[in-house]
């Protein structure tokens, strides 16, 4: 995860002031207004994104990976188990990244 000081002036300070890798955002994306919180606590490094009115795009999720991770980074949206899901808000998404091992990825000709 990136050093997330250079968001400070979107920095959300009422809960607290965060520190480089954590946080709560107001980031205006696309001409859209996102809340954003930056988290990497219990070995992930964790970026989840929520708007008041819609699902973030997947251009969205791309800005938002660009953003708060580097390029090399691999980082994942995760589809659990049924019995396993938890929806607290209809329009937040979550971009997931383990810190102690990588991410395995199919061949590139398959993505």
């Amino acid at each position: 995860m990136k050093d997330l000081t250079y968001l400070d002036k979107n920095r959300i300070t009422i809960y607290g002031q965060g520190d480089k890798y954590n946080g709560a955002f107001e980031l205006n994306i696309k001409g859209e207004k996102y809340f954003v919180i930056a988290s990497n606590g219990q070995g992930w490094d964790h970026v989840s994104i929520s708007s008041k009115y819609k699902i973030p795009s997947w251009k969205v999720m791309c800005i938002l990976k660009e953003m708060f991770f580097e390029d090399d980074e691999v980082v994942m949206q995760i589809h659990p188990a049924k019995r396993n899901y938890i929806n607290n808000h209809p329009n937040c998404l979550h971009l997931w990244k383990p810190q102690k091992q990588e991410i395995p990825q199919p061949p590139k000709y398959m993505v």
